[in-house]
């Protein structure tokens, strides 16, 4: 089995601006206020990664497709029954564990797309997640990341606050060359008693609302350090993935918090019992769900500005396994989630599941380069250029158009 049991145990924050990590998700932040005066938006950003390979199949089923229930066997969707997918449109259901997704689908404030990669085509999820945060073609060719890239290129009269970062590494998404003078990371021992004191009383007195974040941000690690944090059947990711969103979004909300952070929840490489409308998956996504829920109700009227990207560094096979599982694949969905997303769609140049139809004989085929979506929100979002998306954010990608239309 490749590097399937990798796994990041970070924790970073930033100054007024905590989101919190641990071995079963990670997060971070930089605070770019860059409100647009022409037209009173205050756009934020969120990126949800999912370390370990998400299987789109399982999470928006193809059920119109006559080939996916033969490949997917015992833990495929279905419309009808007990445990029913909520049917999206006539050829797509989503997985009954996140109504919360369901409903700001039907309130057109989330969107699918499907048959979605980066450009990597190996298995590795070392390599894998290395091209999905560095936006390039091929692994390690780079210690920067997309999103740092991204703020650097932000339209002039960005303003970025001192940070303070907490944790052992900081994520290569965010990593390189600071956004702007002044952003000063400084690097701590993670879950030092004696640092997490300090820092506590320090905020005590200056900011009662990042000591409470932090406090649960430390208690948090401190229980990712036991076995109930790992990623197993059973576990409590979800109501892991739950606090940290509600601890972010209530930091995003204040006129001085973040307006760009970025999350990771590991523990998605499904290769056993990966279980259908319910088991392992369906608890996993019930986190999710509930993470997105925790991010509309805490950005409040922030809400209607804000775009939520879930993406992962490749999908899962198309036919399961002896054990119940998927193996490593290559498709798979990216969602997005907002006031600001443009949804209520899956949107999809959908492949076809025959025999024929797979990439190389066994993955969901990929339509939709990662990096057009990522391009269309950042252009039409932050108002990023395309001639800085193509040389800086995504280098060598002239080629991938960004998505249009994705953003109200």
């Amino acid at each position: 089995m490749m590097d399937c049991c990798e796994s990041q145990s970070r924790l970073v924050t930033s100054r007024r601006a905590l989101l919190l990590g641990g071995a079963s998700f990670a997060a971070w932040a930089y605070l770019p206020k860059f409100a647009r005066a022409a037209d009173g938006r205050d756009p934020r950003l969120i990126v949800i990664i999912l370390r370990g390979a998400l299987d789109g199949l399982a999470t928006v089923a193809p059920v119109g497709d006559p080939d996916y229930a033969g490949l997917h066997g015992s833990i495929a969707l279905t419309s009808d029954g007990p445990h029913a997918a909520t049917m999206l449109d006539s050829f797509f259901a989503l997985h009954p564990s996140m109504p919360e997704f369901a409903r700001m689908y039907r309130d057109k404030q989330a969107a699918v797309i499907h048959a979605v990669s980066t450009p990597y085509r190996d298995r590795s999820h070392f390599d894998g997640q290395d091209v999905l945060e560095s936006g390039f073609a091929g692994p390690g060719r780079v210690q920067s990341g997309w999103l740092n890239r991204a703020l650097e290129g932000l339209p002039k009269g960005a303003h970025v606050m001192n940070g303070l970062a907490v944790g052992a590494t900081t994520p290569l998404v965010l990593r390189g060359a600071a956004p702007t003078v002044g952003w000063a990371p400084v690097s701590l021992p993670p879950a030092a008693d004696d640092t997490a004191a300090r820092l506590l009383d320090l905020y005590q007195h200056r900011d009662s609302a990042l000591a409470s974040a932090l406090s649960q941000g430390l208690q948090l690690e401190k229980t990712a350090t036991g076995d109930e944090m790992k990623a197993k059947p059973g576990g409590n990711n979800a109501g892991a993935m739950r606090l940290v969103a509600r601890g972010a979004a209530k930091v995003m909300a204040a006129d001085d918090g973040p307006r760009i952070a970025a999350l990771a929840f590991d523990g998605w490489d499904t290769h056993a019992n990966e279980g259908g409308p319910i088991g392992r998956l369906a608890q996993l996504l019930s986190g999710l769900d509930s993470a997105l829920g925790e991010f509309e109700r805490g950005l409040g009227e922030r809400w209607r500005d804000t775009v939520v990207v879930v993406a992962t560094e490749f999908g899962r096979t198309a036919r399961i396994n002896g054990t119940e599982g998927t193996d490593h694949g290559t498709g798979t969905i990216a969602l997005l989630a907002g006031g600001a997303v443009k949804g209520g769609r899956v949107i999809s140049d959908w492949p076809g599941l025959k025999p024929v139809n797979l990439y190389e004989g066994r993955d969901l085929a990929p339509t939709t380069d990662l990096r057009a979506m990522l391009k269309g929100v950042l252009h039409d979002h932050l108002g990023l250029s395309e001639t800085v998306l193509a040389k800086n954010v995504f280098p060598d990608s002239v080629q991938v158009k960004p998505m249009q239309g994705l953003v109200v």
